[in-house]
């Protein structure tokens, strides 16, 4: 998603917050600063993160990526598409925040968005906790609850780094850009449900059409992807049709402008699908695919905000919906950047070929020979292959050799037929975007994580 060379307004923290208050009927607004009173995020950004417990997995690779702050270069294309992105919800409507402060409660996380106790993404393997009670945010929808309820505006909209314990290739990042948009209406000044759809209906109503092909055989709502029993159904229709009316908005002219711009882009007109899906924070839900040069490309994962957010946002009467997209993954396929890693690269080769506000295809400055090296080695007695997660290996790679690593993967598993002892073998492809590696350091890393590997989880060499 991105197009459209104008720039937004600068953005705000959360602890200031530009308050947008429309004037009449004529679209006019007010601004007005006023500070959160967010005690939680305030405290988070206040303590000491020293305080460590046996949940405690953050690397100090990963701390220090914290630091990095990319979205605060106006050049750099995240802040691109970002900007472009926003700049197609009216301020009027849509508060911008950003620049949060990553480190959030398990609560904000995942219990407030009805994350189950049990759900994989609480795993250590998944996500970097601090300790038991804080973890780095793995969505932006860890601020959904908070904005919400805080922001005075119908509508707000958060672009953040987020983090999550993940494997090592050319398109995964253990941090990486979220998008997060809201939406929603309040009974207030209407006296029956009719009335609430159609002043949903009148909102609808202004959003400009697309212009752009759409393919939808999804319902509404039905077993599978059902409405909340709490929302008549006419009003689930209502929020569901401003939801898709405005997430088709904002890609048709996104991607029409792009293609405008660009002389290699296919000149048929753009198409759009809707396909079903499951969020543990909306329902019903959905996911939008873009055909973009000769393939889908998934954008949005969207729906209509679980009535159970706006119970913990201290406004159980409201209703609206949500959506959430990676930043990286549509910038990749817009911008031509072969490999995540250089998002977060200071090479100025890389940064100096963006300008802000441009959309432009990324040319490769250079690309150095890789090597590959096998890792293998015995678990501890009794243990299984499944107990070991790929993901604690992906953390000792990237502590010892950074990003000078492109790939990690799992190249064989063995047991012994008489000891039942059980073998992992891994190939680690060393490869560098900036220059050549010798031998010799390779010889270096591969050692130094052999150690930590062997150190770590008591593994025998081989």
């Amino acid at each position: 998603m991105r197009v459209n060379w104008s720039s937004c307004r600068p953005l705000v923290s959360i602890q200031e917050v530009t308050k947008v208050r429309r004037v009449g009927g004529n679209g006019a607004s007010t601004r007005q600063l006023f500070k959160s009173t967010l005690a939680r995020n305030e405290e988070a950004r206040r303590e000491d993160i020293s305080g460590t417990d046996e949940w405690t997995n953050i690397t100090p690779t990963i701390e220090r990526l914290t630091n990095r702050k990319l979205l605060s270069n106006p050049a750099h294309p995240l802040t691109t598409l970002r900007d472009i992105i926003f700049s197609k919800f009216p301020e009027q409507e849509y508060t911008r925040a950003n620049f949060l402060n990553p480190r959030v409660s398990v609560y904000e996380n995942f219990d407030s968005l009805n994350i189950t106790p049990d759900h994989v993404s609480r795993s250590k393997t998944d996500t970097y906790y601090l300790n038991k009670h804080k973890v780095l945010r793995t969505h932006t929808s860890a601020h959904q609850v908070e904005s919400f309820r805080v922001y005075p505006t119908p509508g707000f909209l958060i672009a953040a780094d987020v983090y999550r314990r993940d494997e090592i290739d050319r398109s995964h990042y253990p941090a990486f850009h979220q998008m997060e948009g809201g939406r929603w209406w309040s009974p207030e000044g209407t006296t029956s449900v009719k009335e609430l759809v159609a002043k949903i209906d009148a909102d609808t109503a202004k959003i400009p059409t697309s212009g752009i092909q759409i393919v939808d055989d999804t319902l509404p709502f039905h077993a599978g992807n059902p409405k909340q029993d709490r929302q008549p159904p006419e009003v689930c229709i209502a929020v569901t049709n401003h939801l898709k009316r405005t997430l088709e908005m904002v890609v048709g002219e996104i991607f029409q402008d792009i293609g405008k711009g660009d002389p290699s882009a296919t000149k048929e007109p753009l198409q759009i699908r809707w396909i079903d899906a499951t969020f543990p924070f909306t329902s019903p839900s959905w996911e939008m695919e873009v055909y973009w040069q000769g393939e889908w490309l998934e954008l949005f994962g969207c729906g209509v905000t679980q009535q159970r957010v706006f119970d913990q946002a201290g406004h159980p009467e409201r209703v609206g919906w949500a959506f959430g997209v990676g930043i990286e993954r549509v910038a990749m396929v817009l911008f031509g950047i072969p490999d995540i890693r250089l998002f977060w690269s200071e090479d100025p080769r890389f940064l100096e070929q963006f300008a802000p506000g441009v959309v432009n295809t990324f040319k490769q400055f250079s690309r150095y020979p890789g090597t590959s090296r096998d890792f293998a080695f015995w678990l501890k007695d009794g243990t299984s292959p499944d107990q070991f997660h790929d993901n604690d290996l992906m953390d000792i790679v990237r502590e010892v050799a950074g990003d000078l690593v492109e790939n990690v993967s799992l190249i064989d598993k063995f047991t012994h037929p008489k000891t039942k002892r059980n073998s992992l073998c891994y190939r680690v492809l060393f490869q560098s975007m900036e220059r050549t590696l010798n031998n010799d350091e390779i010889n270096v890393l591969q050692d130094n994580i052999r150690e930590s590997l062997k150190i770590k989880f008591a593994v025998e060499l081989r």
